[in-house]
């Protein structure tokens, strides 16, 4: 299996984000991306590439235009402001307030384009991001000219992304921009499967009100669990959408057996709407010591994930979002690719 990485993502360091009242060093960090390169290595999955560089042409059609334009401007105005850190939000619109209007300060600008306090920008991130999004672009390629899979390293993550809104450490949604390129190169179906421990809500709004695109998230409760907003089982995509959008929402303790009982059900949901790719948004923060997560899953377990969806036999890219366990994330990341390849 292919894997496709940049070095760019180094950029994207030392930022802090706003977590339980306090400023904190990120817990989205480099050295998630590196372990699991390092593992890639180790097992000899197969060859790790850099990406080729993709304008932003496919992005623009599940993004809005202004908000993309909005992100490579972020740390220049912030440091025009005299400031330096990370740039973060601290005011967002709400019920009750106007929310339609563009505010012409870049704090009122973060605030309108957030979801919350966990995107921050540091000198860096904009050129991370970027790469990122080549990396999906590049491995989707691969795919697409015929091999079985391929594997984004993507860093930053992104399925909490939206139309026009950063967050939870996404800025740009790698897994949705991805979908619309394979339509793009003919595909007339694609599934996305989020199993990241928390629910891919910048995916669901992309795609919610369209039936070229099913997606399905196995996620802790948004009772319990970030993003809070999104993610109940009733959410089943609305007008042209209706009943291409599937939540498997699961209350903190979930353990292998109740977990692997919602991937073979949505599994099956996707066999029948038969889709020409499934692209996998791979969180591994599902992992029993995982630092911000509550699931209960092992190490032995990530394997067979893979060979589960390796089960659909159907062209797959797996593109990487969470998980926070750092020391263990290369192993339990790269269990998944390997159960897909069978050993």
């Amino acid at each position: 299996m292919k894997t496709v990485y940049s070095p760019r993502h180094h950029g994207h360091s030392g930022n802090t984000e706003l977590v339980a009242g306090a400023i904190v060093p990120a817990f989205e960090m480099p050295s998630r991306a590196e372990f699991v390169l390092s593992r890639v290595k180790e097992v000899n999955l197969g060859p790790v590439l850099e990406p080729d560089e993709h304008d932003l042409s496919t992005a623009a059609k599940v993004h809005d235009k202004a908000y993309l334009d909005f992100l490579p401007t972020v740390y220049a105005r912030w440091k025009a402001e005299g400031r330096d850190g990370t740039a973060l939000p601290f005011t967002w619109p709400t019920r009750g307030l106007r929310g339609d209007k563009l505010p012409e300060h870049i704090d009122g600008q973060l605030g309108f384009y957030s979801f919350d306090g966990g995107c921050g920008h540091v000198e860096g991130t904009w050129d991370a991001i970027k790469s990122s999004h080549d990396v999906a672009l590049t491995a989707a390629g691969f795919v697409h000219s015929g091999e079985r899979a391929a594997f984004a390293l993507c860093r930053p993550p992104g399925h909490h992304a939206g139309h026009n809104f950063m967050a939870g450490y996404c800025h740009i949604n790698n897994a949705a921009v991805a979908a619309q390129w394979f339509l793009d190169q003919g595909a007339k179906r694609v599934s996305i499967l989020d199993v990241d421990y928390h629910h891919g809500n910048g995916t669901q709004e992309i795609f919610y009100a369209r039936n070229d695109v099913q997606v399905i998230n196995l996620h802790a409760d948004p009772m319990q669990e970030y993003p809070y907003f999104l993610g109940h089982a009733d959410e089943k995509g609305q007008g042209a959408g209706e009943g291409f959008n599937l939540n498997y929402p699961m209350r903190w303790g979930t353990d292998w057996e109740t977990w692997s009982a919602a991937l073979d059900d949505g599994c099956r949901k996707l066999a029948e709407y038969a889709p020409d790719v499934v692209i996998v948004s791979l969180g591994v923060d599902t992992y029993e010591k995982d630092p911000i997560s509550k699931f209960k899953l092992k190490i032995e377990d990530f394997p067979k994930i893979g060979s589960r969806i390796a089960g659909l036999g159907l062209p797959t890219l797996v593109v990487m979002e969470g998980g926070y366990a750092v020391a263990d994330i290369g192993t339990n990341a790269v269990g998944v690719l390997t159960g897909f390849e069978g050993g």
